[in-house]
């Protein structure tokens, strides 16, 4: 695989991430929960969005079961937390405990799409 090849690679995953967070609605949670917020797996090409966190803040985040990027006021990574957290809440499948959820939830079509890309990318700890 030659460099353009790399570059194309990584195109077509920015492209079905965005197409997806497209198709994923939002919806208002309850303040200050972040029970949905513990360790998840999310795409190498999700996670080179996100700020790095120190060895030190992983391992603290994973020992409390929790986000290494939720802070005191919630996500700090809102704009680019990966699908899994933006699935949160919209499926029933992952229904949010305090009974929160879009006036649309996410088409069942789109959910398995998001799940099966899931399947075929490379994923890591959060």
């Amino acid at each position: 695989m030659d460099k353009q090849d790399i570059l194309d690679e990584l195109d077509k995953h920015s492209q079905t991430i965005k197409f997806f967070r497209e198709r994923i609605p939002a919806f208002a949670c309850v303040p200050g929960c972040h029970d949905c917020c513990g360790p998840v797996l999310a795409s190498t090409l999700e996670m080179a969005r996100l700020p790095r966190k120190s060895e030190r803040q992983q391992e603290a985040a994973l020992a409390a079961l929790s986000c290494p990027h939720l802070g005191t006021d919630g996500c700090q990574v809102y704009e680019e937390r990966p699908l899994i957290c933006r699935l949160f809440g919209t499926t029933p499948r992952l229904a949010c405990p305090n009974g929160k959820r879009p006036a649309t939830m996410v088409a069942p079509a789109i959910e398995e799409r998001v799940y099966r890309y899931f399947e075929q990318t490379r994923h890591v700890l959060v």
